[in-house]
């Protein structure tokens, strides 16, 4: 059983670092869109010095990848370093396959931001990394006073700004672009689409309303010990997660219960435990 989610975990790091190199070859590269990262690096390389993307990718994530072994871990690092090879030998075969789809930019950083935010997410899903700035960004958080969310931040920002300076500040502008809808495709593979709905509840009649919906949506209620600061009053406050389709009939059986009741409901991405999925299912 083990050997077979090891097996599927390389499949599918597989596959993220083809749609990676695809998003290199199809969108970025050709129209020098450089969002951030190493790929951007590599691609302002490209352009200046003729340096082959493949090449440069595997050049600069290498030397990222044995600095940050002990960061990663071996499992992790393996993993990495193998798709950094899978991501650099793809992007150098498909170069001579794949056509330019388009030269408009905002299509190009659209596009490119989605594959390469949908392949980093499977990537990231099947416990590996896709080097570059992350690993940079541990590195920084190591050594200097910065948290790694401002050193990802300060080394994509000096990518980009390198596109602005030697191709144009257009260019870095659709490379930021391009960057962000990365970020939310990668939110989006690794959390998946929200699915279902998590319901806060402050009421007089706490009792009733877990057995209400116990009883008639069959979900289990939790209910955590909360003080209202104005009056300084404690009253318990119930957590109830739900599937989408149940939210209207949630708000029904509480506020047919009781009509003042205070409620808000957010969205629950990935939720793990009785009644929804078991986390080991996605296990590699």
């Amino acid at each position: 059983m083990r050997f077979r989610k090891l097996i599927g975990a390389y499949i599918w790091i597989t596959i993220g670092s083809v749609v990676i190199a695809l998003a290199l070859d199809i969108f970025l590269v050709p129209n020098k869109i450089a969002a951030g990262g190493v790929s951007g690096l590599a691609t302002i390389l490209y352009h200046l010095f003729g340096v082959p993307v493949g090449a440069a990718l595997l050049a600069l994530n290498i030397p990222l990848f044995i600095l940050s072994f002990r960061e990663l871990g071996s499992r992790v690092f393996i993993r990495s370093v193998y798709g950094a090879l899978v991501t650099s030998v793809f992007v150098e075969i498909l170069t001579a396959h794949v056509l330019v789809m388009t030269r408009d930019l905002l299509l190009s950083a659209i596009y490119a931001g989605m594959l390469s935010g949908i392949g980093i997410g499977i990537v990231l899903k099947a416990g590996g990394t896709t080097g570059g700035t992350d690993l940079v960004a541990r590195l920084l958080h190591k050594h200097f006073p910065v948290t790694v969310g401002q050193g990802l931040l300060g080394a994509d920002f000096v990518v980009i700004s390198l596109a602005g300076i030697f191709f144009n500040a257009e260019l870095a502008l659709y490379a930021l672009l391009s960057l962000l809808i990365t970020s939310k495709a990668i939110d989006l593979v690794q959390e998946g689409i929200s699915f279902a709905k998590a319901a806060y509840i402050v009421s007089d009649y706490n009792e009733k309303i877990a057995g209400t919906i116990f009883k008639e949506l069959g979900r289990g209620v939790t209910a955590l010990e909360g003080r209202g600061m104005f009056t300084g009053e404690h009253r318990p406050v119930l957590i109830c997660v739900v599937g989408k389709t149940e939210e209207s009939r949630l708000k029904d059986l509480i506020y047919g219960i009781d009509p003042k009741a205070f409620v808000f409901i957010t969205d629950a991405h990935e939720v793990l435990g009785e009644g929804f999925k078991n986390y080991r299912e996605n296990e590699y």
